[in-house]
């Protein structure tokens, strides 16, 4: 049954072809030729008989959560001036264009060089343009933001996750583990920083024992 669309689909190309398309008469053989090799093709490769047989998708692995779109979550201003930068950044992040989400917030980094939540956006644009690694350029964005303000919690939450994300769980324990250490009991972050870190522990698996000489 498989061969008869796909005969009707071949004849319905031609035909698209020589009369829509108006393809002058001394092209047509070569415009058949075309549709007979890519249906020669699938009749020496194509498996119509087969069943189908749909793929299961992959589990993906565990991590230490995925950098937090949503900028708030209690440590960003939301009507602030960084506001439209960092919401034109997520627009570029969700559709996966991390160069320009990092371009759109040094654009608002040259109006507002002293935002802290602009440049804990161009670091985790940066993380994300980099695959998810934690570069140098990364790593000074996060340094700026904890500049302006050693108090604001988002540049160790974040430059904690990207190290973490990294593979340096030992340097995301020891960033998350002072944030917590500062952070009020009823902070917004509190719970869901408790929680990654708890995870980020399990990884690490249990303390070894100092070397005993």
């Amino acid at each position: 049954m498989i061969w008869l669309w796909i005969l009707i689909a071949a004849a319905l190309t031609a035909g698209g072809i020589i009369w829509l398309g108006k393809l002058p008469a001394i092209s047509r053989p070569l415009a058949g030729a075309a549709i007979m090799l890519g249906l020669a093709g699938y009749a020496l490769q194509g498996s119509p008989s087969l069943p189908g047989k749909p793929v299961a998708k992959e589990p993906e692995p565990d991590g230490f959560g995925e950098v937090i779109t949503d900028r708030q979550q209690g440590m960003a201003d939301r009507f602030g001036p960084a506001a439209q930068w960092i919401g034109m950044s997520d627009g570029f992040m969700r559709t996966g264009k991390t160069q320009l989400a990092a371009q759109a917030l040094e654009k608002g980094l040259q109006k507002y060089p002293d935002n802290v939540d602009l440049w804990v956006g161009l670091g985790n644009a940066l993380v994300a343009h980099g695959g998810g690694v934690m570069s140098p350029a990364s790593a000074l964005a996060f340094d700026e933001a904890a500049k302006r303000d050693p108090t604001h919690p988002a540049p160790p939450f974040f430059a904690g996750l990207a190290m973490a994300q990294g593979g340096d769980l030992k340097g995301a324990e020891t960033v998350w583990s002072q944030l917590l250490a500062r952070s009020p009991a009823d902070a917004p972050w509190r719970s869901d920083l408790e929680a990654r870190l708890a995870q980020l522990r399990q990884a690490m698996g249990p303390a070894l024992p100092p070397d005993v000489p």
